[in-house]
């Protein structure tokens, strides 16, 4: 390996630290605003994970310290586990305990969804109530009427088009009769007519023609809206993963967990992906930027925050679960226990990162 390649890796690995230390930095960020916004007192705001390198200064109650693992950081409430001490999470009301514990993932959520919006804003986002044509297929209705890719399909037999599935309805309950086809091109409309076939050849639909939804330039607040639906449907996804293994539906290595070598190393391959865009771009035209970057970010943030939700112990979800009990119940497990279930998941989880990083470095990710 050259110098240059080192020096690239190198500020590869930097870039990659500050972005996901960023990630951290906004989860721990939101369960010390909401402490704050209760008067729960907050004794330790880290940046990095201890060893301690520097007291940076105090506010209020709280001390800013700088760590020497530049990864991240994390909050040190006061009596977090103890709800004896006055003042403290533990001692405080049970749904401040929940809100203050679900804030973190929800900061996680906010950021990917503002990462995803900066990808919409540059890319723009699909029309969902106009049909375009993106492909016609040789010697079916479509092309023997003279539809070209690029139409707009705005009306059948007189209905208006306002979706992809009502085409699909119309086309379908026509089959076999002649149709009228008011087509948009180029700003000017277009009558045309074309039969429906009946049994379409395998892979084609009835009137030959792949359809999809015309791209548009959007506005900050609906890239904002198409951001918070690409948010909803991954975490979705996430949730249908287990079941979705076991019908045989998705092979084990696409549902693989990784660590940060593993992040690490598919970060390197979308940056390397994005400077190749920008290369290949046209000269002197606005091309999107850092596209694959910013929405495998995205993803990294929203899957932070959906693992940390998970009723896993020593994780936020482990801790919103005891307090969901509490509700339940009526009453509060006696701390003792529930501490000892997080120490104990605490060390299962430290196993389990230190297998994940090992497959990580023996058998790295390669993006498809």
């Amino acid at each position: 390996m050259d110098i240059n390649s080192v020096s690239t890796l190198l500020v590869r690995i930097l870039e990659f630290v500050l972005a996901l230390g960023i990630l951290i930095f906004l989860h721990e960020l939101g369960h010390f605003l909401t402490s704050r916004l209760f008067r729960i007192e907050v004794e330790e705001f880290g940046f990095g994970f201890p060893p301690r390198l520097a007291r940076l200064f105090k506010l209020g109650n709280t001390q800013f310290t700088l760590n020497w693992i530049p990864f991240g950081a994390f909050v040190r409430p006061k009596g977090e586990n103890d709800p004896d001490i006055p003042g403290g999470l533990a001692a405080a009301p049970p749904l401040q305990r929940l809100v203050v514990l679900a804030s973190g993932p929800l900061m996680n959520f906010v950021a990917g969804i503002l990462l995803l919006s900066m990808i919409f804003i540059q890319v723009g986002g699909p029309d969902l109530t106009k049909v375009q044509v993106i492909q016609v297929n040789a010697d079916s209705p479509a092309a023997l009427a003279g539809i070209a890719e690029g139409d707009l399909i705005t009306y059948i037999n007189g209905e208006p088009i306002t979706s992809i599935e009502k085409l699909s309805q119309l086309v379908q309950s026509n089959k076999g009769k002649s149709i009228v086809i008011t087509i948009l091109r180029n700003g000017q409309k277009m009558d045309v007519q074309a039969t429906p076939r009946v049994n379409p050849p395998e892979g084609q639909g009835a009137l030959g023609i792949v359809m999809s939804n015309p791209i548009v330039p959007l506005s900050l607040g609906e890239s904002v809206i198409y951001g918070s639906r690409v948010m909803v449907e991954q975490c979705r996804q996430l949730i249908l993963l287990p079941s979705r293994l076991i019908r045989g539906q998705l092979a084990p290595e696409q549902a693989r967990v990784v660590g940060p070598v593993g992040i690490f190393g598919m970060y390197n391959q979308v940056r390397e992906r994005d400077i190749e865009d920008q290369a290949n771009a046209q000269p002197n035209t606005p091309s999107p930027k850092a596209l694959n970057t910013l929405y495998l970010l995205a993803s990294i943030s929203i899957a932070l925050g959906f693992a940390n939700l998970l009723p896993i112990p020593a994780l936020d979800g482990g801790r919103i679960l005891f307090v969901l009990v509490e509700f339940a119940i009526r009453r509060r497990i006696p701390p003792e226990y529930e501490n000892a279930v997080h120490s104990i998941g605490f060390l299962i989880l430290i196993s389990l990162m230190l297998y994940i990083t090992v497959q990580d470095i023996v058998y790295p990710i390669v993006l498809p």
